[in-house]
């Protein structure tokens, strides 16, 4: 079958490779995999990962196999799933704790572009439940998890505040009872603050949270280390500054019912993606573009 496989020495990061088929475990289904997503961290991976490695976490497909202990999704159901690598393929094997059933009213390609970024917006604003009400900032907020996050916090009966680099990045963002250029514009404080960008952002982000609240850090798209000390937290008393991973944030038993309830958000059309669409045979030319953040929207790409 055919697989994207690492290729750093090459004139390309990524190829497509014949590779063996997949031998589930028991607890694995087969999984023909129809889409899957690129989110920018697997970037870095591409880099740092040896020759032969095989990339991808986000996929969608149809089950194949079911797993051979009796547990997950029947043959012949969609559905949306996680991995560990190994994802990008025509056919994966998936633990059955990383996958859930797609309703009818679902496209393949939304949901491929679920699980690392609707994990991550999902599971961050649950430092500040219950969000009924509630202020809440989001830097980052037209990138794959801010754009998600902003969604479900406002269905959640948040006031948000989202934070874009530049006026266009905005236009495709639901949700957001706010948007800004720049987090030294935000007015006021906040309870909750999802921190993506570092540097200087998390600095301001320090200067607008509130007593007791919550600044879950996510990322450092810029780069750049945040320097702070007691003082600087000295107004906002007992506010924290909360790390993150989505793999280690909750139980693995977690997995797939939080898959479940963003697909059914997509469902209800409370959620919606923002997908940019390619073959998956475009990979290594559109992995420069969502670097230098030249998509506005999801990479999600088909394996044809």
């Amino acid at each position: 079958m055919l697989a994207v496989v690492n290729t750093p020495a090459g004139s390309v990061p990524v190829q497509l490779r014949e590779v063996p088929e997949p031998g589930p475990a028991p607890n694995e289904a087969l999984v023909e995999v129809r889409a899957f997503s690129l989110n920018r961290g697997e970037l870095r991976l591409f880099q740092i990962r040896p020759n032969g490695w095989r990339p991808g976490q986000d996929i969608s497909g149809v089950v194949l196999q079911p797993a051979a202990d009796g547990s997950g999704p029947r043959a012949g159901a969609r559905v949306v799933a996680l991995t560990d690598n190994a994802g990008w393929a025509e056919r994966a094997a998936v633990p059955t704790r990383r996958m859930a059933v797609l309703p009818d009213n679902v496209l393949l390609e939304e949901a491929a572009a679920l699980p690392v970024a609707g994990l991550t917006a999902l599971r961050t604003l649950r430092h500040g439940t219950p969000l009924l009400g509630k202020r809440v900032l989001i830097t980052g907020a037209s990138g794959g998890v801010g754009h998600l996050a902003t969604q479900i916090a406002a269905r959640s009966g948040a006031r948000v505040t989202a934070v874009v680099g530049r006026p266009e990045r905005g236009r495709h963002l639901r949700g957001a009872d706010e948007i800004i250029e720049d987090i030294d514009k935000a007015q006021g404080l906040f309870p909750l603050i999802l921190e993506s960008a570092g540097g200087s952002s998390l600095a301001a982000a320090i200067s607008h949270i509130e007593a007791k609240g919550t600044i879950v850090v996510f990322g450092n798209s810029s780069g750049e280390p945040t320097p702070f000390s007691f003082r600087d937290l000295a107004e906002h008393p007992n506010a924290r500054i909360q790390g993150f991973s989505y793999f280690t944030s909750e139980p693995e038993e977690r997995f797939a019912p939080d898959l479940e309830l963003l697909a059914s958000l997509v469902a209800e059309e409370s959620l919606k993606p923002h997908l940019v669409e390619h073959s998956w045979r475009e990979l290594a030319q559109i992995g420069p573009q969502l670097r230098d953040r030249q998509i506005r929207g999801k990479a999600v790409f088909h394996i044809d």
